[in-house]
């Protein structure tokens, strides 16, 4: 069982990596950051050297129970640069 424990953890290992070495948006301009969301649909991109998120194109891109709010970032040539969105949950109004 701990061998299972172990090969669980290290499977989130490679994500953890691969989502820091993504592209980063200071080394790009708006337009760039703009089309690589718009043209894979979903990405993660680097918006500092400690910080991503996954940009969405829309909505389409989020999960149940999420929504698709709209997203800046700090480009090469913007300091705010409309590059989509990212999914939040929704808040649920259960009329309270």
């Amino acid at each position: 069982m701990k061998s299972n424990l172990v090969a669980l953890v290290m499977a989130g290992i490679p994500t953890a990596v691969m989502a820091q070495s993504g592209p980063t948006t200071l080394a790009m301009t708006c337009a760039q950051a703009r089309g690589i969301v718009a043209s894979q649909g979903a990405v993660v991109l680097r918006t500092g050297p400690t910080t991503y998120d996954r940009y969405v194109r829309d909505g389409s891109f989020c999960a149940l129970q999420e929504t698709a709010r709209p997203a800046w970032v700090r480009t090469a040539d913007r300091v705010q640069c409309p590059v989509g969105g990212v999914c939040r949950s929704v808040e649920i109004d259960n009329g309270q």
